[in-house]
């Protein structure tokens, strides 16, 4: 029934002037679901209130909760159309009182952590997008039949979303840099393998797919109601510069069970790394940072290595906000690890001094829908590394939209990475044998088998005179034609 429902919305967001590609669609989808998610969480929390003798206030006032404007009911619980608005009343709503109110939510929250601040962050800068009120009022009719108030729904409307998220990330340039393969994902939980009590950190948050994948892999670790709640309010945070991508990240972390995400709304290489202290660090950090971007001179001069490639200073934010003894795993551009500018150079000789960068994983094209090489880095905050174990994942087919990358792809590297066992397609490098000039990491795989064929010169020569009768037979064409 949701997935029906999602299609629907979709189908009518496309008659939609104002909604032209998937990132519109899940911008706006994400708005009206999140309204509704709200009505949903007071009622759960008015039940629990009432089951444990508490008082409960309500976020939102009567007149804007879902029940009043989006959806009144009439007494045998169908639409009361006398009340119901759509078309300009519609849209004046939305635009001139819905949500203003909504927006004043950020200076009013007491915490930046309360649900209060969360929506105030997310309409602060949001815009409706939907130009026809009766295109607005079928949207608002369909996701009103979407219920947040069981396990099973919720975990149905992730996977439907993250569906939504990866159509997103299929749907463009700008779409692609939002969604990290969850396959991918999930294999860098299982290496990074975080515990409950940790802090888990990403300061390129996008959709959360980190945070998302994190937190499923440590709920079915849990095994009292403080580790839960654990989960739910201390383990999970992330940053976020993009408008579009806050709102999708802070709604995948609710569908997936997490009420109040620790998402912050704002530009993570705007913190001086000179200025983290210990309080501000993290256990894990799991990350994929945006690269190939520009970074303004002011942003640049928060770091020690001066750059203006974005995926760059993200490293060292992360290398500084890690913890001693803290885990990483982070995805960066391959050619990372061989660029010979100054800024490079710096960077890696940072990386295996400051920590123990213990495997590098070499990712084939097409991982991702932009199509660039790509690598992961695994890495623990402290001791430098005696040596660095690699894989090249090779793979007998080519990747893309409808060929993506498993974990089934990835499986034999989470089974080696265990050991550090060499393969055909993992070895060692020694640290004291890295050139200390350009502390080069260029992957190259020793035990790659050589698969050009060389010819008998006897077979190059018949080629040779096979291609001149060519020639002759071509020229002597081309001379009946004149």
């Amino acid at each position: 029934m949701f997935e029906q429902t999602f299609k629907n919305i979709d189908d009518a967001l496309f008659k939609d002037k104002g909604c032209s590609t998937e990132l519109d669609y899940i911008e706006q989808t994400s708005w009206i679901l999140f309204l509704k998610y709200l009505e949903d969480l007071e009622i759960e929390k008015e039940k629990k209130a009432k089951i444990t003798g508490k008082s409960h206030s309500p976020i939102i006032s009567k007149k804007f909760i879902w029940s009043t404007w989006a959806s009144p009911k009439t007494k045998d619980g169908k639409l009361d159309y006398n009340k119901a608005k759509t078309g300009d009343e519609l849209i004046e709503f939305v635009e001139l009182e819905l949500f203003p109110y909504l927006k004043k939510f950020r200076t009013t929250a007491t915490s930046y952590d309360s649900i209060e601040y969360k929506i105030g962050e997310i309409f602060s800068e949001l815009k409706n997008k939907i130009q026809s009120g009766y295109i607005l009022r079928a949207v608002i009719d369909l996701v009103d039949k979407l219920h947040f108030q069981s396990y099973k729904d919720k975990h149905e409307m992730s996977h439907l979303y993250e569906s939504k998220i990866k159509n997103m990330g299929n749907a463009g340039r700008n779409g692609g840099e939002y969604y990290t393969p969850r396959s991918l994902i999930r294999t860098i939980v299982k290496i990074v393998a975080p515990q409950i009590g940790e802090t888990i950190y990403d300061g390129a948050v996008g959709s959360a797919g980190f945070l998302v994948e994190a937190f499923d892999y440590l709920k079915d670790k849990t095994k009292t109601t403080q580790d839960l709640e654990t989960l739910q309010k201390n383990t999970f945070y992330g940053k976020e510069a993009k408008v579009l991508p806050y709102i999708i990240g802070t709604m995948n972390m609710i569908l997936h069970g997490v009420e109040t995400p620790n998402i912050i709304h704002g530009n993570t290489l705007e913190e001086n790394v000179a200025d983290i202290q210990e309080k501000d660090r993290y256990d894990v950090i799991l990350a994929n940072p945006p690269f190939g971007g520009k970074e303004r001179p002011e942003v640049q001069h928060n770091f020690n290595i001066k750059t203006s490639e974005t995926a760059y200073l993200f490293l060292q934010h992360f290398i500084k906000k890690l913890k001693a003894g803290g885990k990483a795993g982070v995805v960066i551009k391959n050619t990372f690890l061989s660029n010979t500018d100054n800024a490079s150079i710096a960077l890696r000789k940072e990386l295996l001094t400051s920590c123990n960068l213990h495997t590098v994983l070499d990712l084939p094209s097409k991982v991702f829908a932009v199509g660039v090489r790509t690598i992961i880095l695994f890495f623990e905050k402290g001791r430098a590394p005696e040596k660095i174990w690699f894989y090249q994942l090779n793979l007998d087919r080519n990747l893309g939209k409808t060929n993506p990358l498993s974990e089934d792809d990835l499986a034999d590297f989470l089974k080696l990475q265990k050991t550090k066992a060499n393969s055909e397609n993992s070895w060692i490098v020694k640290v004291k044998d890295i050139n200390k000039d350009t502390f080069d990491l260029s992957v190259k795989n020793p035990n790659k088998k050589d698969e050009t064929v060389l010819r008998e010169p006897e077979e190059i020569v018949k080629e040779m005179f096979a291609l001149d009768k060519e020639s002759e037979t071509l020229l002597k064409d081309i001379e009946d034609i004149l």
